[in-house]
């Protein structure tokens, strides 16, 4: 079952299933066919998104567990909807031991069961260290080691390591000396037996899988003879005595953790050295091996179950572009599951194309909020912008070297440690090749780290054999090659071309494809952590383009490019996902409606920024705020306001952590954070801003709400499947998360949805002030399209119409499948006609506005089609055919 159209809940421990299912008729009152859910599978403790699965085969008990599962689920089947599940197949959360894959391996190291499930490196560290840093430590390993706060403990018949809340498990091997100690204590013969016999598990690393649970089941056969015998007091006793033993000194908990297949230490080591994939930084999100089926069956088994079943029929796929092999696993997941409606989590940037041989109906959605946010943003004013921006810092900025600079920032910090697994990975490749093997450790680092800078897109999906995607790909990479010898002509350009050809695997071997590979997946969290994560909080010329997926340096949208862009999708992709807003937004789709206004008014603007700065400099005297951060906390007035205190300090704090130029999440500056602080509390708390802003606000509010209406008609009726991100059927003014994650009152939208049925479009823009406009139209467009679902699907034309006069490139319109068509307007106060003068040839027939309820014919002033209300949405009228 295809969506009609999606709303996204964002589910957590406070608004589970229970909480879900009070609101499943408003959603379908609504008009959308599908709930799509938050990953809904078990999360680590206190999770608030649920991207950190730590069990795959049990539904979330945070969320209500499977019963409350299955309540919401029956009450979406009453309502008519169904569900669109959020999955996480990249990355598994470790920090906890709730994740029994994970704490088999620490427990077993490569002779876990689970081993294959995950991407380690064992035997990174020479070929007799199979040990996976696990750095968690406060301090250095010693001085925590010296202080005594690792501990070893006897709890529920199993020994662990604790370290505050976190316990690690014990090896067999360790945990039999330990016993031995014991047993020898009271020379308890049985007890010795068992010690023996856990030291002397076969070594089956790199033997097969039947092996492996051969020895998990000897194993776990003496893992219940020690709990057996632990019930006999004397046993208990002694093996307290040796806990106790290990706990007495440093040396002698210092040798049983030498024993163990991981290794405890700083927290701040794991920024240079791990020996397994993360997702992008994180240390406690370790990857899976996706590619390897049993890990595949493992982790989808109870989503299958649940489209099996009837309750899903849509996915939505996560991080695709971290996966070893997408297309593959795609693959799978279209073999198991051919009817269901697939989307990817995949960021196109914008000569960019979705390989065509993926088994998926397209993306969740970024490119499309690009180029519709683009609409808005007027290009004449994009120069004043610039002057704006220079005259507040004292220098010029180029989007692209801020953008290289921030992800040179995250290689050498917070991706330091990939980089180096993937260095260590090329040493090893050319030893193979005596033309390369003599460049040093520091020459390799710099090939990767400016192949990586130089990368354009998010990655390439370049395979042994050939593809559809490889010609496009190759392009990529000679391109690449080609910046990096002109931005670096110091490099040896041999080695420059023939990592070229490495990565094209046109250089054949085991070793060389597992680095083509690698690097693949490491380009992507490049480009997460370093433009989307760094250089959008360094570059404020406009903030309504620093999104994901939206490009900063070429932000507005030609009506050529908007309506090619829809040509594209209804004949490519007509089932992909278009999304405004999302989970992962740098700010709401109605944030970047108001600040896109600015592009319209630079010179009003810039004498706001004049006199904002100063009432900024009487409190910052000593300007410890730079003027990137003065500029993102005007912007972010203007574009949330009204916002509270609490919001913009914790918004700032976050963009200036972000940033990484005075402050971050891992060096934090007391006196720079504590100093944007004060500014932005005094500056809330001062006579003069908040007029100051109301002022302003006042001024473009109405053309801010007009653009977040155009393109709200522009999702609902394009090509795609439109999504509603929890409570933006209202306006809705959030920040980047946790802020886009606060309760939605869904009371007030139920009443507004009430409301709407009963109220003209008079009524409605009105009392937009309460969101209501919005509500109205979203109620309205939805309707149409169940109403009309045959012109939004893929045999639905999409047909641009072409308005005449003089402002025509102000005026958005299109027929889709010759019923229905949309009507919208931009630049509003650069024009300052409302569609005045502009007209615009319907298609034969008698057209009836369902928002105003006027019919029309021939040639109409856009005018007449905006006058009650800001948009139009008109449907053929049947008896005029």
């Amino acid at each position: 079952m295809t969506p009609l159209a999606t709303y996204r809940l964002q589910l957590h421990a406070g608004f589970g299933f229970s909480e879900a299912t009070r609101w499943v008729d408003y959603l379908a009152d609504l008009g959308v066919s599908h709930v799509y859910l938050s990953p809904i599978l078990q999360a680590a403790p206190d999770s608030t998104h649920g991207y950190d699965v730590v069990d795959h085969t049990r539904i979330s008990d945070a969320l209500g567990g499977e019963r409350a599962y299955r309540e919401f689920s029956a009450a979406c089947a009453r309502a008519g909807l169904s569900q669109v599940l959020d999955l996480v197949p990249n990355h598994m959360a470790i920090g906890t031991s709730e994740n029994r894959w994970w704490w088999d391996v620490l427990e077993n190291g490569p002779h876990s069961r689970f081993a294959i499930y995950f991407d380690v490196d064992w035997a990174a560290n020479g070929a007799t260290d199979d040990r996976v840093l696990v750095p968690v430590l406060g301090d250095h390993y010693g001085r925590v080691l010296e202080s005594g706060e690792l501990k070893l403990e006897l709890r529920d018949a199993r020994f662990v390591v604790r370290y505050y809340d976190k316990v690690f498990p014990l090896s067999p091997a360790s945990l039999g000396r330990l016993l031995e100690v014991a047993s020898e204590r009271i020379e308890h013969d049985e007890l010795l037996t068992v010690s023996a016999a856990l030291r002397r598990l076969p070594d089956v690393y790199l033997r097969g899988p039947a092996d492996l649970r051969a020895r998990h089941r000897e194993k776990e056969s003496l893992f219940r003879m020690i709990e057996r015998l632990l019930e006999d007091p004397a046993v208990a006793a002694a093996a307290e005595a040796s806990v106790s033993l290990v706990n007495g000194t440093a040396d002698e908990m210092d040798q049983l953790l030498s024993e163990q297949n991981y290794r405890l230490a700083y927290w701040r080591t794991g920024r240079h050295e791990l020996e397994y994939r993360r997702f992008f930084d994180i240390d406690t999100l370790v990857g899976l091996r996706m590619e390897d089926e049993e890990v595949f069956l493992a982790t989808h088994a109870k989503t299958l179950d649940l489209v099996e079943e009837g309750f899903v029929t849509g996915l939505r796929i996560d991080h695709v572009d971290g996966l070893r092999d997408p297309r593959g696993y795609l693959t799978m997941l279209h073999r198991r599951v051919p009817t269901t409606w697939v989307v990817v989590e995949k960021i196109l940037e914008a000569d960019e194309r979705l390989p065509e041989a993926w088994p998926i109906a397209g993306t969740s959605g970024y490119e499309f909020s690009r180029e519709v946010t683009g609409l808005w943003i007027d290009p004449e004013g994009l120069q004043a912008l610039d002057r704006v921006l220079t005259e507040l810092s004292g220098r010029q900025v180029r989007f692209e070297e801020v953008r290289d600079a921030g992800k040179r920032r995250v290689l050498q910090d917070g991706l330091r440690a990939d980089v180096e697994r993937l260095v260590s990975l090329l040493e090893l490749v050319t030893h193979r090749h005596r033309r390369h093997r003599d460049h040093s450790r520091a020459t390799l680092r710099r090939l990767i780290e400016e192949y990586l800078v130089s990368f354009p897109v998010y990655r390439t999906y370049v395979a042994a054999g050939e593809s559809p995607h490889t010609i496009r790909d190759r392009q990529i990479i000679e391109g690449v090659a080609h910046d990096v010898l002109e931005r670096n002509p110091g490099l040896d350009a041999e080695l420059v071309s023939w990592m070229q050809d490495v990565l094209l695997f046109r250089i054949r071997g085991e070793l060389e494809s597992e680095l083509a590979l690698r690097f693949q997946q490491l380009t992507g969290p490049v480009m997460a952590k370093g433009v989307e994560d760094t250089a959008l909080y360094r570059y404020p010329r406009l903030l309504a383009a620093n999104d994901v997926g939206l490009d900063p340096s070429d932000p507005s949208t030609s009506l050529e490019r908007f309506h090619a862009m829809n040509l594209e999708a209804q004949a490519k992709a007509p089932l992909s996902m278009s999304s405004t807003s999302t989970h992962d937004s740098k700010r709401s789709e109605d944030v970047r409606a108001r600040l896109a206004v600015l592009s319209e008014v630079p010179e009003e603007w810039a004498r706001l920024v004049s006199r904002l700065d100063e009432l900024a400099s009487g409190v910052d005297k000593d300007r410890i705020v730079d003027a990137g951060m003065r500029y993102t906390l005007f912007q972010t007035l203007i574009g949330a306001w009204p916002i509270s205190v609490e919001r913009l300090r914790a918004y700032l704090l976050k963009s200036a952590r972000e940033a990484k130029l005075h402050t971050s999440w891992t060096s934090n500056d007391a006196d720079y954070e504590g100093a944007l602080t004060a500014l932005v509390e005094a500056l809330m708390e001062s006579a003069e801003l908040p007029s100051e802003i109301d002022s302003f606000v006042a001024r473009i509010r109405d053309a801010g709400w007009q653009n977040s209406l155009a393109q709200t008609l522009i999702k609902l009726t394009s090509p795609g499947v439109p999504d509603i991100y929890q409570g933006n059927e209202l306006w809705d003014y959030s920040l980047v998360d946790p802020d886009n994650r606060r309760p939605v009152d869904f009371e007030a939208r139920a009443g507004a949805i009430s409301a709407v049925k009963r109220a003209t479009a008079e009524e409605a823009w009105e009392r937009r002030a309460e969101g209501l406009a919005k509500m109205y139209l979203t109620h309205h467009a939805l309707r149409v399209r169940r109403e009309q679902h045959a012109c939004f699907g893929p045999s639905g034309e999409y047909a641009p119409l072409t308005a005449e006069g003089e402002g025509s490139d102000r005026v958005i319109a299109y027929c889709r499948g010759g019923r229905v068509l949309s009507v919208a307007m931009r630049w509003s106060l650069r024009a300052g006609t409302n569609g005045k003068g502009e007209t615009v040839q319907l298609p034969e027939g008698s057209w009836f506005n369902v928002l105003d309820c006027e019919s029309h014919r021939g040639r109409v002033e856009v005018a007449t089609l905006v006058e009650r209300f800001p948009v139009g949405l008109l449907v053929r009228e049947e008896d005029a055919l």
